[in-house]
């Protein structure tokens, strides 16, 4: 009985990431869906899983910034230099005729020079278009890949809200069960100073080791209970509020499981894992067009300009003469640009086509994974129903057997053995009843993650 409080509160690994001291202040219950939602735009998780989106999102910027100048540079150099002295009658323009031109060192000037150049893809045969296209498709893939994390982070969320519940529901049990024992030990007590000869010391005995047993489990569950409230506020992150369910039962959400194949169509359309890939195929058919085109020669619109400047020096008339501290110059034509490393391109095509073989056979592969899993959850949430079922029942004999026995005991022809077996079989089944009920609600929520729909359509209002 004592797995019934642990194995479902000892699940919360998942907030490491989450940090803060709780100072509480006033008491704010949300529903389950505001806890899904303000848990989430806290998590640290989430955040960094995002920044995958963003890288993604990046390069796919940056592949159509290739579009227009991918190549679009700028230099400048800067320096001081003398002048120059002609003792010929040549006018400055014509200076480089002058064998015997010297420095002046007694003038000294700023030199300045820049120099631009620019390609412009004209035709690539889509080698540009492609590569776009890839990065576009991949930036969808890992947006479809987020979203995969962020539902299993959201049923992880999921878990610790019905945890609490789980918590405060077996802590009200306990408290009925106490009162039970109290008013056994009574009559336990009256009996023996009585004398009674229906009292047993082997009853005594059994009776103080199940008290003993119960006192040990209340622990347990007082401090899960607290362990849990500290999570809550954790994960929510506030200080100047106590946060706690809006509802104060754990009950079964509202649900209807439908027939297997409902649920095998929306994951097969649906589940993010699946689209991500199928946004990977694309991205990597078109990084194979991509490779294919740079077997084919590329034209290009080239662009040049150089200009520099220096006062102290004169410039040259001679459009083949060229001072280079003081001249400009411009120019604009077409490239045919090809590489002839034929052998390398054809590695490079080749393993495009490698690469886009692999995402397709994961493709199988993941639907396979999707298909396998999703039997298991239907089949999880199926035995999870019926166990549900089954232990109402078993509960409502459970409470016959408590009354038969405690109106035997008080009419003096009950025995106290039986009564604390009955007492102690209604506690282990209500105990039970509310695991099954947190569990038949995990399950089917996994049952909709394992579907690709949303567990926020789970509303226990």
């Amino acid at each position: 009985m004592k797995k019934i409080y642990t194995r479902s509160i000892l699940t919360f690994i998942l907030l490491c990431s989450i940090s803060g001291v709780i100072v509480a202040q006033d008491t704010v219950r949300v529903n389950l869906s505001e806890f899904i939602e303000l848990s989430m735009e806290r998590s640290g998780q989430v955040d960094y899983e995002k920044g995958e989106v963003s890288l993604a999102k990046n390069r796919s910027d940056k592949a159509r910034s290739q579009r227009f100048f991918p190549r679009l540079e700028l230099s400048t150099q800067h320096g001081v230099i003398p002048g120059v002295i002609s003792r010929t009658d040549l006018p400055p323009g014509q200076w480089y005729l002058d064998p015997n031109l010297e420095n002046d060192w007694e003038d000294w000037a700023i030199f300045t020079r820049a120099e631009l150049t620019a390609i412009q893809p004209i035709f690539t045969w889509g080698a540009v278009s492609s590569a776009i296209q890839a990065a576009e498709a991949g930036a969808r893939a890992a947006e479809y890949e987020f979203e995969g994390k962020r539902a299993e982070i959201e049923l992880q969320y999921y878990e610790l809200y019905f945890s609490y519940l789980l918590a405060e529901e077996i802590s009200r049990i306990l408290d009925d069960a106490d009162n039970q024992l109290r008013q056994i030990e009574n009559q336990l007590r009256e009996m023996q100073e009585e004398g009674d000869p229906d009292l047993s010391e082997a009853d005594i005995f059994k009776f103080e080791i199940f008290k003993s047993e119960f006192e040990v489990q209340k622990i347990e569950v007082e401090q899960s209970l607290r362990f849990v409230e500290r999570v809550w506020q954790r994960a929510l992150g506030n200080a100047e509020a106590i946060f706690e369910p809006a509802e104060n039962f754990l009950d079964p959400v509202p649900f209807q499981i439908q027939p297997y194949e409902f649920y095998e169509e929306r994951a097969l359309n649906s589940r993010p894992e699946l689209l991500g890939v199928d946004a990977g195929i694309e991205a990597v058919s078109k990084a194979v067009d991509a490779a294919r085109a740079q077997n084919y020669p590329a034209l290009v619109l080239g662009i040049t300009g150089s200009y520099a400047n220096t006062p102290n020096r004169p410039r040259q008339t001679n459009p083949f003469i060229i001072n280079n501290t003081n001249f400009a110059s411009g120019a604009v034509g077409l490239s045919i640009r090809q590489n002839l490393n034929f052998s390398s391109m054809r590695r490079d095509v080749e393993r495009a086509q490698i690469e886009h073989q692999r995402v397709r056979d994961l493709r199988g592969a993941v639907g396979d994974g999707i298909i396998l899993d999703l039997n298991e959850r239907y089949r999880e949430a199926i035995i999870a129903e019926t166990r549900l079922k089954q232990t109402e029942e078993a509960l409502s004999t459970a409470r016959n057997w408590v009354r038969h026995e405690q109106l035997n005991y008080d009419i003096g022809f009950g025995d106290a053995e039986d009564l604390t077996d009955a007492i102690q079989q209604e506690l282990e089944t209500r105990l039970q009843l509310k695991q099954n009920v947190f569990d038949m609600n995990m399950r089917i929520a996994a049952l909709y993650v394992s579907s690709g729909m949303p567990i926020t359509q789970l509303s226990t209002n």
